[in-house]
């Protein structure tokens, strides 16, 4: 356990510090085991993920790791950005919420401890089905050397780029990103290395 991390980080927090209390204790109740992870509280079975504890400017909330695999059956489960596969969020906007929602939010922690359990895996979307920008696609076959440096990079390398390159609305705003990058992908480093 890392109570003294989680406790600081609680300390620190600008906002959201009563609801993200009273998450913890909920997640604690039912028997997870505390860590800090990805600078936030992470709660976990037996050295595998279950939720995460985090705020935002409008929200704080509860991320399941294997959200997608949840019933869900009160619809209050959501898809952080559309390109999170696995994770779901359930979101607060006040401590009274969280309150009112408790037994729903420990039915939902023990459900995805179960999914756990069964060693459920989350099937994830393949690079290969990710699109591809035109303008990167041109930029590959022109330069063999940076397409052999882009397949030798890891799968979830070679996602954040494409997806970072597809976000921009215009196409010289992608030439733009993807000539900016050239010189990472061949260092073989991702977008945030």
């Amino acid at each position: 356990m890392n109570p003294k991390v989680v406790d600081r980080f609680l300390d620190r927090a600008k906002t959201w510090q009563e609801e993200m209390k009273l998450l913890r204790k909920i997640c604690l109740d039912c028997g997870l085991t505390e860590d800090f992870k990805w600078m936030h509280p992470c709660y976990t079975l037996q050295g595998k993920n279950i939720v995460l504890i985090h705020g935002f400017k409008e929200y704080c909330a509860l991320l399941f790791h294997k959200g997608v695999l949840l019933n869900d059956t009160n619809d209050i489960l959501i898809q952080q950005t559309e390109n999170v596969q696995s994770a779901r969020q359930i979101r607060f906007t006040s401590l009274q919420e969280i309150i009112d929602l408790r037994p729903t939010i420990v039915d939902y922690i023990f459900e995805a401890v179960e999914v756990e359990k069964a060693g459920l895996e989350v099937k994830m979307k393949k690079t290969t089905e990710f699109d591809m920008p035109a303008e990167f696609r041109k930029v590959l076959d022109g330069n063999t050397d940076l397409k052999s440096a882009f397949e030798v990079l890891t799968p979830g390398r070679q996602r954040g780029y494409l997806l970072y390159f597809s976000q921009a609305k215009q196409s010289k705003t992608r030439e733009s990103r993807i000539e900016k990058f050239i010189p990472k992908i061949f260092d073989g480093k991702g977008l945030n290395d």
